[in-house]
Parts: C-alpha cells; structure tokens; sequence
C-alpha cells in the first residue's frame, strides 16, 4: 500500500492507531503495516502467583541460582535446536516469520506456511485474513512467554503441520508439559492441538497433585465443556449415575469393616476409612462435601450394641463352652467395632448421643457382671473412652447423663481395670485416670464425694488393679473442707452507680 500523501493524514492515522492499541493488543497483533504483524501478550503463561515474602538472597543462593538458570536454559536451547533441525518447515522456509521472545530475552524464530497458520489456528485465519497477495511475507512476534512456553509455541507449530493423529505425538509427555502445551494451543486456537491434550490426559493417570494442576489449568482456560469426557474422571453425571446414595455407599463401607473376617485386613481398613471421614472439606474445590450422616452412625452402634448383648447372654447360660476362645474373640470385637464408631462420633463431634444411650444398657451391664472378667474386659474400654472424651471437653453432655455413665459402668470400669492394663498394650492407663478423674469433678459436689469414698475404699483393697484418681480426691477433698465456697456469698467488688443524664 502507497504511503498517505499529507503530514495531516499522517497524524490523524497515529492518533487512530493509537486509540486503537489497547482494543488490538488483547487480540495478539498491533498491525504496523500490511505487511508485518506483531503480537502481544496476549495470554499469560498462567495465573499470577501470591507475591512471596521478601526475602534476601545470599551471594551462594545468587551464583546457584545462576547457574541452575543457566543450566535449564541452555537444555530448552538444546531441545529447541533439535525440534527446528527435523521440523517440516527447515527445508523450505514459509511466508510468515514467527517469534517467540521469551521474559529472559531469549528467542527463536521460524519460517512458517501462512496457509498451514491459517488452516489449523483459527487466530492466525483471522489475522493473516487481510493481504493483497499470496507471495506477500508477514512477522509475527510473540513476547514476555516462560521458557517453557518458548519450546511448547515452537512444538505447536510443529504438531500443525502433522498429518496423523497429533496425540500420538504426546506419547511419554509428563503432565506438566501437557498443560503447558494445551494452555499454548488454546492460545492460537489450535483446535487439534486442544483436543489432542485433552484426550491424552483422559487417557494417563494422574496424582492428586497433577489433578489438582489440571482442575486449575482448565479453570483458568475455561475449557471445563471440552474436557467433559476428562472430568468424568472426577464427578458423575447424575442421569447416567447408579441410584445409590452417599450414605448408602458409606453405610456399606463401614458395615464391611465391622463384620470383616480377616483382622490384619480389618484394621487397615478402619484406618483407611477413619482417615477419609475427618478429612477436611475446606481443602477441596467443592465445600458441599457429602459425609456419612448421625443416623447411619448410630443404626451400627446399635446393631453392635445388640450383638455384644447377645454374646454376654451366650458367655452367662452356659458354664463350659468348648468354643471359650472364639466367644471370648467375638466379644472383643463387638467392643472394639463399638469404639471405631464412637471414634468417629467424636471426631465429628456427635457423640453426645451414645453416652446417654450407653448410660442406659442396664442389661448389658447386668450381664457384663455376671460373665467372668476374661470375656468383658474390652467392654469397659468403651466406658473409659467415653470418660476420657468428657474429661477433655470433646463430649458434652448434662451433668445427669455423666453421673447416670458412672452409675451404671464406673464398678464394671474398676472390676476390669487390672485386666484391661494387662492383656491389651493400647490402653493408656494415664490417660485413663485422668479422663475418670475430670469426668468425676464435672458432677455437683455431693455426686463427687459418693463416688470418691467409695473408690477410696476399692483402692485401699485392689491396689494397682483399680484406677488411681487420687488428683480428683484431692481436688474434692479441698473443695470440700478447704476452700469452701457459698453460693450466697456475694464476693463481686463492681459497683454500678445509676444516674439521670440530660441531653
């Protein structure tokens, strides 16, 4: 095109081309002439990261940094170097000379066929649309790219001059470099170059960190619709979806651990599952997290309730029994699967509910007294856990659901202490003491005394086989006698003085 003829029409046209600068850059070209493109930054290289704390570098930080700058950047020049030598267009040079200037100055430039640019990159067709001619040649710059953006802009091109299937391409690519090459495709609207990334990573696993990359990469690219078949992985289409419930799949779950016939196996499972119900649904991208619900929970603790009654029954009918061994394991495991769940009622802070329902098993408590101590000690390692729970404030209960707990377990929890101590190595015996201890000075003052004359009597007589809550007998000995307190007394020195104020 001939050059205006008029100093006038020349400043009218920068003014215009100036308005229109901010318009054009977003869309990748400021067009300086007919003839020669050059585009901006139209796609950061990813979200902006928070701005880390300052932080002063030593000079051995500065020279190794240096030197692993230096170092990665002469392996992209290598790798650049041998994509360029076996590139389709190396041989014969094209019509439009493409850029790429990364943040560190460094840049590579190639010959490429305007019609390929054209064809497989729905921007390039729109900015390469204008041009009198066929032979007429183009420049294209594309500035302020990451390194590794640099090599994926010199692979897209590459991959569009590909005539088979471009995902075979990707082949042993990390899921990094996909990203990278994906976020650089949808860049250029490199259509194939999009569907390509997207079917190869349907089709490679990934680790929950590189999942985590991907939601965010898609996020931010806003390709969340075309990689509908990609996020299958992670949610299910309700139309398509089996008619189960969360709950139901929870309920399952855990009903398979609790009847579970293999032990090595049991534990590792409840360990497993205990992990996954206290996770923290903050953590995820969906905050609407499903959880197993309150009345699954307590349907088990009292399906397991109910079984651990009928095992007592069975333990006191009969006085010889030729399976001893297998009733005694029966019991254990009832009483252990109770204490899994009431775990998790705790964790979840709805434990409330199971003290009042464990304060009233009088029958099984009934029975637990009439069974030799070698079939029932597992059974008052529920009643401790439950002591220790209140005593560290993680239950809260009335004052009359804890005193009714000790009433009808506190002599059971005593006659099988020793036992307890003995045969299994995971009961604490501090930590029960001290949870009997804070659960026993939580009651009013005349329940506290009931209950610690009459361990001060079972101590003097079992010794070591009885819970030593000594602190709690000192604590109430003082409240007691020593440090008497009148709830009629007004000890406040605030005085309150009430007077008329005009306004």
């Amino acid at each position: 095109m001939a050059a205006p003829a008029s100093a006038n029409r020349d400043r009218d046209r920068d003014r215009e081309r100036q308005v229109s600068v901010s318009a054009m850059i977003k869309h990748g070209f400021i067009p300086d002439s007919p003839s020669t493109l050059s585009p901006s930054r139209t796609f950061s290289s990813s979200p902006p990261p928070p701005a880390p704390p300052p932080h002063t570098q030593t000079l051995f930080e500065m020279m190794s940094g240096t030197k692993h700058s230096d170092e990665t950047r002469r392996r992209i020049q290598d790798r650049i170097s041998k994509l360029l030598q076996h590139a389709p267009f190396h041989a014969n040079p094209g019509d439009v000379r493409v850029t790429v200037v990364g943040k560190d100055g460094f840049r590579v430039t190639m010959d490429v066929d305007k019609s390929v640019l054209s064809q497989k990159s729905r921007f390039f067709a729109d900015k390469l649309r204008g041009g009198s001619s066929q032979s007429q040649s183009h420049t294209v710059e594309i500035s302020e790219c990451e390194s590794d953006d640099v090599e994926a802009y010199v692979e897209v091109v590459v991959f569009m001059y590909c005539e088979d299937n471009v995902m075979k391409k990707l082949i042993g690519q990390s899921v990094s470099k996909i990203l990278t090459l994906l976020k650089v495709s949808a860049a250029i609207m490199f259509d194939i170059g999009v569907a390509a990334c997207l079917d190869y990573l349907e089709a490679i696993p990934w680790t929950e960190d590189e999942q985590d990359e991907i939601m965010s990469q898609l996020g931010y690219l806003q390709l969340h619709r075309s990689a509908s078949q990609l996020l299958l992985r992670l949610s299910s289409d309700p139309s398509t979806a089996p008619r189960m419930s969360a709950d139901d799949i929870f309920a399952s779950l855990l009903t398979g651990v609790l009847q579970a016939k293999d032990d090595k196996a049991r534990r590792e499972m409840k360990a497993l599952l205990s992990k996954l119900l206290q996770e923290d649904p903050s953590c995820s991208h969906d905050r609407t997290k499903l959880d197993v619900s309150k009345d699954t929970l307590y349907h088990l603790c009292h399906n397991c309730i109910n079984s651990l009654v009928l095992c007592l029954s069975d333990a006191s009918s009969t006085a010889e029994r030729l399976d001893r061994g297998a009733l005694i394991t029966e019991i254990a495991r009832e009483a252990d699967n109770i204490q899994w769940i009431v775990d998790i009622l705790i964790a979840k802070k709805i434990g409330e509910e199971f003290v009042k329902i464990w304060a009233d098993q009088k029958e099984l408590a009934a029975l637990h007294s009439r069974v030799p101590t070698v079939y029932r000690h597992e059974i008052s390692r529920i009643t401790a856990q439950l002591c220790i729970g209140i005593g560290r404030g993680h239950i809260l209960v009335p004052k009359e659901t804890r005193f009714s707990l000790l009433s009808t377990w506190l002599e059971a929890l005593y006659d099988d202490f020793g036992w307890m101590r003995r045969a299994s190595r995971a009961v604490d015996k501090k930590l029960v003491e001290d949870g009997l201890c804070q659960t026993i000075l939580t009651l009013p003052l005349l329940q506290q005394q009931a209950l610690l004359l009459k361990w001060f009597d079972r101590f003097l007589n079992k010794g070591d086989d009885c819970p030593n809550i000594q602190k709690a007998f000192e604590i109430w000995w003082r409240r007691a006698f020593i440090r008497k307190y009148s709830a009629d007394t007004d000890h406040s020195k605030l005085q309150i003085t009430l007077s008329d104020y005009q306004s």
